[in-house]
């Protein structure tokens, strides 16, 4: 049963690291103007979704087994305001911080650590649940961030999976590509 929860923590390490790439080359298409670009008044910015995907790593996985998951210092709605606007390299600290932490905490667990109980906002969680928990977070707003990046883009967009019309060439490659 070890190799199979072993096996289960590679693959989650993996799949953040995966998100963490997927994110960063649909932030290297949006352009400076665009990171603060609201495609409507009730929408979220990629600065914004990256800001707030970075502060819930940062809470969730910062003393990740011995300390609530949404710590007092976070000011979760905060992370969807930006009126100073922060810099590129400013976000990406952030963004590259949340992810490092996060995958320091998984990176540290053993497999026994899964049937452990953990809390967020005072609820009780396995593990196993939490993480679960916060790849799906973390790949929904990903995903929010590829739809928005590709929207700026426009006709300049690369493509971040298989290519539409290459699937056949794709295969035996899954591995490289969504």
């Amino acid at each position: 049963m070890d190799g199979v929860r072993l096996t289960y923590l590679t693959d989650l390490a993996r799949t953040f690291r995966h998100y963490k790439a997927l994110g960063d080359g649909a932030i290297a298409q949006v352009s400076d103007d665009n990171l603060h670009t609201l495609i409507d008044p009730d929408a979220n910015s990629v600065a914004i979704v990256m800001q707030h995907v970075a502060g819930n790593l940062r809470s969730r996985f910062t003393e990740f087994l011995t300390s609530d998951g949404e710590k007092p210092g976070r000011n979760r709605d905060a992370e969807f305001e930006t009126p100073a606007h922060p810099s590129r390299a400013e976000l990406l600290e952030s963004w590259s911080e949340g992810f490092q932490i996060a995958l320091a905490s998984i990176e540290a667990l053993q497999p026994e650590d899964l049937d452990r109980t953990i809390y967020v906002r005072k609820e009780a969680f396995l593990v196993v649940e939490a993480l679960n928990r916060s790849v799906s977070h973390t790949a929904y707003h990903v995903g929010q961030m590829v739809l928005l990046a590709k929207h700026f883009a426009g006709p300049h967009w690369t493509t971040l999976s298989i290519p539409k019309g290459k699937s056949a060439e794709a295969r035996g490659s899954y591995k490289n590509k969504v």
